[in-house]
């Protein structure tokens, strides 16, 4: 029988040459023919759902060449890590309108960098009309997969984002399950609230391969299950029936050993769709900097190693979806 082929989604839009989260990074990755983008959203200072990996945005945008801002540099903690820089929740979205988008990974994509400082911000907005314009465009349905960051930290401001998130999705004509919608995050508190106020979608619970949710460590302390806990039979046993699916980080998949080999695949894939639960990893990229050891080539971390064969073991694992950076390598690859 034919190999089912896993979701392919553009990572941010296509990062692999252009900056993420840019309108071009989206334009390019949906002309490549993903079948979903995935925005990141935090919160600004009027509560306008942005579209950033983080709320830090001193290596993503151009604020830290902008001198009205210079007194907004700062140093926080979020999510238990002490980070300096520029944050969302300090400027009003009209002030970030104002901000350009920057390649993240200048050393690593000097291509993208060259369109650095040419491109606004965007909001959750933003992506959800312009998915909905390529849909219509090219004619077919395209998704959009939403990244909730930062719940916690957020509702520690006083705000509460799945309100905002349930807001803008119904505004937008998103949250009656007409358009194809994939919730995520790495806290399944928010998830829960987000479900609980009627938001038609696919739910899925982002893994990490080490460490605890934020949510459930600021509630329960030591007591929280790990991700790797979560990621084991009696783990996704809790999840059956609660959430769609997990999203894994690629090396819980791989199983990397200290010296960068792989040992797997494991078995984290087969124990979830033992369960119902459907699974997508993250994220598939072509550059040695991101490869297991083993598939890395002799160039510098910017050079292609053998992809293929790593993201031949993440195929043959049987993953219902993938992100990916580079989207036409994406396409390529997983629609074969």
């Amino acid at each position: 029988m034919p190999r089912p082929r896993p979701l392919v989604v553009g990572h941010r839009g296509a990062p692999g040459y252009r900056p993420e989260h840019s309108r071009s990074s989206y334009d390019l990755a949906l002309a490549m023919g993903v079948d979903a983008v995935e925005p990141d959203i935090v919160v600004s200072r009027d509560g306008v759902l942005v579209v950033r990996h983080e709320n830090e945005i001193g290596s993503t945008t151009d604020v830290s060449t902008r001198r009205e801002f210079a007194d907004r540099r700062t140093t926080k903690t979020v999510d238990g890590a002490e980070l300096t820089g520029w944050f969302t929740e300090d400027f009003t979205w009209d002030e970030l309108a104002t901000l350009r988008c920057r390649e993240r990974l200048p050393k690593i994509r000097a291509g993208s960098a060259t369109f650095d400082d040419q491109q606004p911000v965007l909001r959750l907005r933003d992506v959800l009309d312009l998915v909905r314009a390529g849909s219509l465009d090219q004619g077919r349905e395209i998704g959009v997969v939403l990244e909730i960051k930062h719940a916690t930290y957020f509702e520690g401001l006083g705000w509460d984002v799945a309100a905002l998130v349930d807001a803008e999705l119904r505004d937008a004509g998103w949250a009656r399950g007409e358009l194809p919608l994939i919730v995520e995050s790495f806290e399944s508190t928010v998830l829960r609230r987000l479900q609980a106020r009627g938001i038609r979608g696919t739910y899925i619970y982002l893994l990490e391969a080490a460490g605890r949710p934020f949510d459930l460590l600021a509630a329960q302390g030591k007591a929280a299950l790990t991700y790797k806990q979560t990621a084991a039979p009696a783990g996704l046993d809790a999840l059956a029936g609660v959430v769609d699916g997990i999203s894994v980080d690629k090396r819980m998949i791989l199983a990397p050993d200290r010296l960068g080999r792989m040992t797997g695949p494991t078995s984290v894939v087969a124990d979830a769709h033992a369960r119902g639960l459907q699974v997508f990893t993250w994220t598939c990229r072509p550059e040695n900097a991101f490869l297991v050891g083993q598939f890395r080539s002799r160039g510098d971390s910017a050079a292609f190693g053998d992809w293929e064969a790593e993201w031949s073991v993440i195929r043959d694992a049987g993953v219902d979806g993938v992100f990916v950076d580079h989207a036409d390598l994406g396409v390529g690859f997983f629609r074969r």
